[in-house]
C-alpha cells in the first residue's frame, strides 16, 4: 500500500471529525491488521475502484456512533435509529469525498461506492485483496471520553 493513498484518508478523517464534532480529537499510532478482523459494532464501508481497488471502513462502537451522531446533530441521540445511521453514513461520505478530491488532484483516478452501514455484534470483515489493513485510531473528546473511531484502509493498485 502506497502512503500516497493512505495520507489523504488519514488527514480527511482528522479534519472532518474535528470540524463536525468541535471537540478534542487525538490520533493514535497507525498499525496493521490481518485481512480478517472483528468489527466493533457500527461500521460504514466505502468501496474503491479504478486505478486502485480496495475499501475504507469507519469502525466504532454503538456508543461512539451515538456520541458522534449527537455531536453532529446538536442534540442527544440515545437510540440507534435511522437518524443516527444516516448521520454515520454522511460522516463516511464527507471524509471519503475530501480524501478522494485530494487524490484526484494528485492524478489518481478512481470511483467510490456509496457507503454501506453495518451494525451488530460478532461481525467480521475480510478482504480478498491479499493486503493487510492499515488502521488509524482516533480518540474523540477530552481523554477519549466519547470513544474511538478506527479508520481501516485497504488499498492496492490495480494490476
Amino acid at each position: 500500500m502506497r502512503v500516497e493513498y493512505i495520507n489523504p484518508f488519514v488527514e480527511a478523517s482528522f479534519n472532518v471529525l474535528k470540524e463536525v464534532l468541535g471537540t478534542e480529537l487525538k490520533r493514535g499510532d497507525l498499525y496493521l491488521k490481518s485481512a480478517t478482523m472483528q468489527i466493533m459494532g457500527v461500521a460504514a464501508l466505502v468501496g474503491l475502484a479504478g486505478d486502485v481497488e480496495g475499501r475504507v471502513l469507519f469502525d466504532m462502537t454503538k456508543e461512539t456512533a451515538l456520541a458522534v451522531a449527537s455531536g453532529m446533530n446538536g442534540e442527544e441521540m440515545k437510540v440507534m435509529d435511522d437518524m443516527v445511521k444516516a448521520t454515520i453514513t454522511e460522516l463516511a461520505n464527507m471524509i471519503t469525498a475530501q480524501a478522494v478530491t485530494k487524490l484526484h488532484d494528485l492524478g489518481f483516478k478512481f470511483d467510490l461506492t456509496p457507503p454501506a452501514l453495518f451494525t451488530g455484534e460478532n461481525m467480521e470483515v475480510s478482504n480478498n485483496l491479499d493486503v493487510e489493513a492499515l488502521i488509524v485510531p482516533m480518540s474523540i473528546g477530552p481523554g477519549g471520553k466519547d470513544g474511538k473511531i478506527e479508520v481501516n484502509v485497504v488499498i492496492r493498485e490495480r494490476n
